[in-house]
Order: C-alpha cells, then structure tokens, then sequence
C-alpha cells in the first residue's frame, strides 16, 4: 500500500500545482484519470507476471517432489535387491530434490505474499479510479459553470452603458412627445365642445365671455343694449 499512497500524493500535489495555476482543469482531470488508468494497467500486468512466476514455481516444486519419491522407491528396490550402494546413490539424490523441492517451497510462499498483495492493491485502485472518474465529471462540471459565468460577466462589463442610456433617453423624449400631443388634442376637443355649447344657447361662440356676461346683466336689469 505503500506505492499506491505514493501515488496518489503525487497526483494530488500536481492537482493543486496546476489549479494554483494557469493550467486548464479540464485538461489536468482527464490527464490525472488517464494516469490513473495507465498505472491501473502497469499493475495488472505486474499481478499477471506474478502469478505466472507462482504457477511456474508450483510446477517445479511439484516435480522435484515427484523426483524424490521417484528416487526413494528406487532406493527401495535396490536395497531390497541387495545393492546397498546403488540404494545410497538414489538417497543422496533423493535428498537433492528434496532440498530443491523445500527452498521452491519457501519463494512459492513469498510469491503467494505478492500476488496476494498485488491483487489487493489492484482492487484498491480500481476503486479510487472509480471515484476518481466521478469526481471528475463532477469537477468538470463546475469547472464548465465557472468558465461560462467567467464569460458571461466579461461580456456584461465589455457592454456600453452610455447607448443604454441614450436609448432611455430617447425612449422618454417620445413619451413625452406623445403625452404633449395627447393633450393639445383634448384642449382642442375641448374649445370644440364649447363653441357648440354656446352656439345651441344661443349665444355667438366667438363673443368675449365677459361682453356675454354684461349682455345678460342688461338683460335681466332691462337696459338698453349699447
């Protein structure tokens, strides 16, 4: 686990190396997750060679164990047959394969150890991996959000306010306009209705409102007009 924690303290230390900097995140995460992959594949093929190591000291344990039992009975039958000297014979490389069979025995054991080392970091690295790519879409993700509102804020503070301006200005003078113009309309509309007014009473619609009023004075008082 040793190797794996190494691993993994450098790939964080080259994180914040370059999200301190000018590096694109985007690009780093892929590139992270991409070494990732490639160490995940360096140590499948480094469990692959050694399990094929274990096999193979299986097999010559295996065989130098046969060889020794091959070599007692032999021993037996010679002996049995009264060639003490050939029974020795077949003893002494009895013995042969069984030191063979024992210092096999011993590195088959160790090579367990790894295998079984190596396929548990292998596990554990399948599993950061796994996290790993999650995180990364997740980072991405935000990494995206903040690249568009980033330029969404640049384009807002690049836009001229002063045409914003003029526009409302010019916006208000027509409004303006419009309401002048409304109402001269309902003046005129007005001085119409009362033209109308004094012409059904009779009166000269056109006649100062003041001689009117006087008119009317000499009228209820009986004066003469003049």
């Amino acid at each position: 686990m040793g190797l794996l924690d190494r691993f993994f303290r450098v790939v964080r230390a080259s994180l914040n190396d370059a999200l301190n900097g000018a590096e694109d995140p985007e690009k780093l995460l892929e590139q992270t997750t991409a070494d990732m992959q490639e160490n995940l594949l360096q140590l499948r093929q480094a469990v692959a060679v050694a399990i094929a190591t274990q096999k193979r000291n299986e097999r010559q344990c295996e065989q130098a164990n046969a060889q020794a039992r091959e070599f007692y009975n032999r021993a037996q039958s010679a002996l049995v047959k009264g060639n003490e000297p050939l029974a020795r014979e077949a003893l002494n490389r009895r013995q042969s394969y069984l030191e063979t069979a024992q210092a096999l025995g011993g590195q088959l054991q160790q090579q367990k150890d790894t295998v079984k080392q190596l396929k548990a970091n292998m596990r554990t690295l399948e599993t950061k991996i796994a996290q790993a790519r999650t995180q990364k879409d997740m980072y991405i993700a935000r990494a995206r959000s903040a690249k568009a509102s980033q330029k969404l804020n640049e384009m807002m503070t690049q836009v001229n306010q002063g045409a914003f301006d003029q526009i409302e200005d010019k916006i208000l003078s027509m409004e303006a306009k419009a309401a002048a113009a409304a109402e001269l309309n309902d003046l005129g509309q007005d001085a119409l209705e009362k033209k109308f007014s004094a012409l059904e009473s009779g009166r000269d619609p056109n006649q100062n409102p003041v001689d009117a009023e006087i008119a009317a004075m000499k009228a209820r008082l009986k004066l003469p007009e003049g």
